[in-house]
């Protein structure tokens, strides 16, 4: 018979296999994970029988093996079949594939069943061999004898190419064996359930992977792409697994062959799938898919008939019954993108540059029409060169336009027209933000031509893509090396590279990257208007040399050389008159503002001004770009109160921060992930930060990032009572002397430092960083740092007054525009009340914190109000939800969530947990409630 491993056998190889198990944990696939690891490990409510979903090469059969690893793990005995469509063995092969493992059985079972599977599995049985009938008891009573033993996975892949007896054998066992330890998984290809499955059976639908996923799965691959050809990979592939592997390996192919981006033969057997299906079309449909497939996703279906010379649409039905494609309204879509690839690549390149031909005479888009052009010419064409140049940006979209102008380089006859053509791709590559791409352009360009105007081009292009990738020191040389040049390039462009300069200085933090930006800034003044300036001026950033856009970039740079000036500065431009804030060319210049006005503390400016510049920059795919936005729109939101606009902003730059693999902005928005957790008070488990993202940061020339990160790391001590924790990482955001490790963002955190160090009795180890950034801070600070310093001083300082200082900190109005700044100054000012036996005082300002707190969302302020106001004599809210405040901040907002219905997965994306650990803190805070099933949550909530 066979025997079950022990529990204690089972642990033991299940801590074996857990390294091996979470290396095959199939990628971006969390949710689904949980779905079926409810169903194998018999979890309360999960399901007995569990049916995946989905397309060709979406990860069923992935899926499937990861479930038989854990259920192996977990002492499972795992029975498995597969189905396939051409299978010409016997009728009964599934049937024998599932229970070659349990052979040694049979004989354990009544003679009459031990006859029935004997006969039934024997290949050289004849045709009178036992009916479907007694088969299925003879399966039903192996299984529960089995099931006996211990607990039972019966996994089986393909199910709809399996033959019907055997899925009604097992579909009756699972109907009969509900009290028994067994569980089914099945797979099956398409959208429909498969027919007569047991009652209660759950469908998942597998979709497409997110694009961070795909991006993950495309570089584990051996011959991972880079640059353009990865990007392409990753849209053509629309997030199939199954793709994304194909793709990469044809990719691969074509790099060795010399034919990098060249459609060539399908080698390998799973894009054989296709290729069979295609070659029983006729050859008209053949044909047409040809076309289909050569003019892209969007085309519509009536150019397609032009380009083909027919008018009948049933040169499509074949492919449509055979489910390659579908027609909607006027648009022909390809089911699955491998068989759009085998569509293109299994005609010769003479037809594929005739269909090219053909769609370029009936396509009415300028940029179609350009590009099909150039996928017919051989050689070179200066005609086709230039009307892809002239085209590249009509489609507002950077990949795009930078894919294009790489295309009309490749194209150039002449030596300098190919040169130019690759700055304006190189241009275009920045503004999308991959630095691989970047750095190839770079080293084309460098080889192609030395002249001074386009060295400055690439010099900022590459200069911005070393800034994402950490190395700060790397782009500031590479600016200021080319700085030399500036007289030859003319004075918009100048500006441009100074400011670029100045945003590099004011990442690494580096007092020498901002003495040399002096040096810079008048090499930029000095330099003339020059026609070569309009060599940058392309893209979603407009022309450079508008007076506004000149005199904000001048500013910028001399704010961060000297940043007492920058409310000076920011108040003497006013609003710009040249150019209006919704013109396609502000973008530039808002930027600029935006920056100065974020260095200013003026919040509301800064807000208004990075807002429209991202929205205009995301709707051009100018992520480069948007990437210089990101981290002081989040800064800003996060520090006034904007929790719920910062959450998906960071979730969206973090998705697209890790397909273009930009270290730097992943680091910083974790930090600020990590921020924005510790004031909700959902702090979660450590650790906190992806290591492989730090590891990729030298913090020594990225001090805005370190600064953000210790930050991070000091509140989120802080709210979760690791008040000593709190105080250490907040200290190290200056130096022994009381140096600011950064000068704009660590002063910024002067009045945290101090909190912290009163909590832990640290209090006059602050005085000295106080009246340094008191100091610098000059005689007239912003609004936002008199509120912070007078709190740090009523806070720290025995000198002075406290109650002073707070009202101080408390009267201007004009702090409300920092309302947890200003509520945090509020509730240790409550505290001091209270220690003064001022209770009445003290209940008017916690209930002011309170109120503030709660209309934020900021769970830490609102626990230490609520503590605060108990500790006064206050009385406790009346409906307020008793047994709920046993739970820590993170358990109830969890618990909330989950009663509203969201899964772990939901609840994770909002939280920035993962399912495991959300699932984790409900499975411990049931018993703290009383209840044992998620169902009982919304009842227990009502009820309060």
């Amino acid at each position: 018979m066979t025997v079950h491993p022990p529990r204690s056998a089972a642990r033991e190889e299940a801590a074996r296999r857990s390294c091996r198990t979470a290396a095959s944990r199939p990628l971006g696939r969390d949710g689904e994970i949980e779905r079926i690891t409810q169903c194998v490990t018999r979890h309360p409510g999960g399901p007995q029988a569990l049916l995946l979903l989905g397309e060709e090469g979406i990860g069923r059969t992935t899926l499937l093996r990861h479930a038989r690893e854990l259920a192996t793990g977990d002492g499972m005995l795992v029975l498995s079949a597969q189905g396939w469509a051409a299978d010409r063995r016997p009728a009964r092969a599934c049937l024998q594939q599932l229970l070659a493992p349990v052979l040694d059985d049979l004989s354990g079972l009544p003679a009459p069943h031990g006859r029935v599977l004997s006969a039934a599995l024997n290949p050289a049985a004849q045709s009178g061999g036992p009916d479907d009938g007694q088969v299925q008891a003879a399966v039903l009573a192996l299984l529960d004898r089995l099931a006996l033993s211990g607990p039972l996975l019966v996994s089986v892949d393909d199910a709809h190419a399996c033959d019907r007896a055997f899925l009604d054998s097992l579909c009756a066992a699972t109907r009969l064996l509900t009290t028994r330890p067994v569980r089914v998984l099945f797979t099956a290809r398409g959208e429909a359930p498969l027919p007569g499955l047991p009652p209660g059976t759950e469908s998942l639908r597998l979709g497409p992977l997110s694009v961070p996923s795909a991006a993950a799965l495309l570089d584990r691959q051996p011959t991972a792409p880079t640059g353009r050809r990865r990007l392409e990979i990753l849209e053509e592939a629309e997030g199939n697994p199954l793709a994304l592997v194909e793709l990469s390996r044809r990719a691969a192919a074509q790099a060795r062959a010399g034919r990098p981006g060249i459609a060539t033969a399908w080698h390998r057997p799973t894009a054989d799938v296709f290729a069979t299906r295609l070659d029983t079309l006729p050859p008209e449909t053949g044909r047409a898919l040809l076309y289909a497939a050569a003019a892209g996703p969007g085309e519509s279906v009536a150019a397609l008939m032009t380009a083909l010379g027919t008018d009948d649409l049933a040169v499509w039905a074949p492919a449509e019954a055979d489910g390659l494609v579908s027609l909607a309204e006027d648009r022909l879509v390809f089911r699955h993108p491998l068989a759009r690839a085998a569509a293109l690549s299994r005609h010769p390149a003479g037809e594929r540059r005739q269909a090219h031909r053909d769609l370029a005479r009936v396509v009415t888009q300028p940029a179609g029409r350009a590009r099909h052009l150039a996928a017919a010419t051989l050689g070179t064409s200066e005609p086709v060169a230039a009307a892809l140049e002239d085209s590249a940006w009509r489609q507002k979209d950077a990949v795009g336009a930078a894919r294009t102008l790489e295309q009309a380089a490749r194209l150039s006859p002449r030596r300098e027209d190919r040169a130019r053509r690759v700055a304006e791709a190189l241009a275009a590559a920045h503004t999308v933000g991959d630095p691989d791409w970047v750095r190839d352009l770079h080293d084309r360009l460098v080889q192609d031509s030395t002249a001074p105007e386009l060295a400055c081009a690439a010099a900022g292009a590459l200069a911005s893509a070393l800034s994402q990738e950490a190395a700060q020191h790397e782009a500031f040389d590479v600016l200021a090396n080319v700085s030399k040049h500036f007289s030859v390039v003319g004075r918009p462009v100048a500006l441009a590279l100074a400011a670029l300069a100045s945003s590099i200085a004011a990442q690494s933090g580096l007092p020498e990257h901002r003495a040399a930006l002096s040096t810079m800034l008048d090499r930029a003044r000095a330099a003339g208007q020059a026609e070569q300036a309009q060599a940058l001026a392309t893209g979603p950033l407009g022309p450079l040399d508008t007076p506004d856009t000149q005199r904000a970039l001048e500013a910028l740079v001399t704010a961060v050389i000297r940043p007492r000036s920058a409310r000076h500065l920011l108040s003497r431009l006013g609003r710009p008159q040249g150019v209006p804030l919704d013109a396609p060319d502000a973008v530039a210049c808002c930027m600029a503002l935006a920056s100065l006005a974020y260095h200013a503390d003026q919040a509301d400016e800064c807000l208004g001004r990075l807002r429209e510049a991202d929205a205009r920059l995301r709707v051009a795919g100018a992520f480069g770009l948007r990437a210089w936005a990101l981290p002081p729109l989040l800064d800003t939101l996060v520090n006034t109160g904007r929790f719920t606009e910062a959450e998906p902003l960071l979730r969206e730059a973090g998705a697209e921060a890790a397909v273009l693999r930009l270290p730097r902005l992943q680091a910083d928005l974790e930090a600020q992930a990590l921020i924005l957790q510790a004031l909700r008070g959902a702090v979660p488990p450590e650790p906190w930060l992806t290591p492989a993202v730090w590891r990729a940061v030298s913090l020594d020339e990225n001090r805005a990032t370190h600064a953000r990160l210790l930050r991070a790391r000091g509140l989120a001590c802080l709210a979760v009572g690791d008040a000593d924790g709190g105080w250490r990482h907040l200290r190290e955001l200056f130096t022994a002397d009381a140096t600011p490790l950064h000068p704009f963002l660590s002063p910024r955190s002067i009045a945290e430092l101090a909190a912290a160090a009163q909590r832990t009795g640290r209090s006059q180890e602050v005085v000295p960083i106080l009246e340094r950034v008191r100091a610098e801070q000059g005689d007239r600070p912003s609004t936002r740092m008199t509120l912070l310093l007078h709190h740090a001083t009523a806070l720290v300082d025995p000198g002075d007054d406290p109650e002073q200082h707070f009202h101080l900190a408390l009267v201007n109005h004009e702090a409300e525009r920092w309302p947890w700044e200003r509520a945090h100054a509020r509730l240790n000012y409550g505290i001091w009340l209270r220690r003064c036996r001022r209770t009445r005082e003290a209940r008017g300002q916690l209930t002011t914190v309170l109120e503030t707190a709660e209309h934020l969302g900021a769970g830490a302020l609102a626990a230490a109000a609520a503590r605060e106001l108990r500790a006064s004599g206050a009385a406790p809210t009346p409906d307020a939800p008793d047994l709920l405040v046993q739970l820590t901040a993170q358990q109830r907002q969890i618990v909330q969530l989950a009663a509203c219905g969201l899964s772990n997965r939901e609840i994770g994306e909002r939280l920035f947990l993962s399912p495991r650990t959300v699932g984790s803190h409900l499975y411990n805070v049931y018993p703290k409630l009383g209840i044992s099933r998620r169902q009982q949550l919304r009842d227990l909530l009502q009820d309060r």
